[in-house]
């Protein structure tokens, strides 16, 4: 045996983000998606299947395949 492997090493699901179909690594947590598309540095809401995934959950709630993902920023204007 050449080494210790996970089963779910490689692979991806199929989820939507804002609308748009989407691949995305497995597993793959909130926070990794939100990182992936570079909002980590912005106020970001998330909700997955209609239920807002509080920011403290982020790195604790995993994506799954067929998953609906909007993700809101804030825009400030004049």
């Amino acid at each position: 045996m050449t080494g210790s492997t996970n089963s779910m090493d490689n692979t991806t699901i199929n989820v939507t983000v804002n609308g748009t179909a989407r691949q995305i690594g497995h597993p793959s947590s909130v926070a990794d998606l939100v990182d992936s598309v570079g909002l980590t540095k912005q106020a970001v809401a998330v909700e997955v299947n209609r239920v807002l995934v509080p920011k403290k959950q982020h790195a604790a709630h995993f994506l799954q395949s067929d998953d609906c993902i909007e993700l809101v920023t804030l825009v400030g204007g004049g």
